[in-house]
């Protein structure tokens, strides 16, 4: 495997830090007078998705990785694993349920999702940033209120809270943020 020095951690460098795989975001050089060269870095945790901040000596060195994205249809998930098949060969694939987080709600059955894989462990799915859902559940609508900016509280199809101007009616079709989960305009 190749090598990877903490100046070249630059944004979307995967490597491994402490045994897990990170995938580089933020990169800042220092150099302070006489002293040696610090590396800061905000670095995504493949494995469990939280951001984490380090700082290193610019001569640390790391272990690089290869990471593959594969299209799989999303099929079913239970309590503990989503599965997926690939469409080609009909294999199927479980992924902890932990391990996607509250993104498995914006994947609705039967959709092609980019899995991220690092040799043959899933890490993540990737989203778009914007899909379509359906109104499952809102209080109706007042006449009246259609240029307003107040919002009331509404249901997905995916039975995700969020907030929504008055005029949004039950089975109206909605463009919801992937990464904020919030409203974003009705779809006509």
């Amino acid at each position: 495997m190749a090598t990877l020095s903490a100046s070249d951690l630059k944004g979307g460098k995967t490597f491994i830090y402490e045994g897990k795989p990170f995938r580089g975001v933020k990169y800042a050089h220092q150099k302070v007078g006489r002293g040696g060269a610090t590396v800061k870095i905000s670095a995504r945790n493949l494995e469990n998705g939280s951001l984490e901040h380090m700082t290193f000596n610019s001569t640390a060195k790391f272990e690089s990785i290869e990471t593959t994205k594969r299209p799989l249809q999303y099929l079913y998930k239970d309590s503990i694993n989503a599965v997926f098949m690939n469409e080609r060969t009909f294999e199927q694939v479980e992924i902890p349920l932990e391990i996607l987080g509250s993104d498995i709600n914006f994947i609705k059955e039967g959709d092609t999702a980019n899995i991220l894989f690092w040799d043959d462990k899933p890490l993540s799915v990737e989203l778009p940033p914007k899909v379509i859902m359906t109104i499952k559940e809102t209080d109706p609508g007042v006449k009246g209120n259609s240029a307003s900016n107040m919002y009331k509280s509404a249901t997905l199809d995916n039975n995700v809270a969020v907030k929504v101007p008055l005029f949004i009616k039950i089975g109206d079709k909605v463009r919801v943020d992937t990464r904020t989960g919030d409203y974003v305009e009705r779809v006509s």
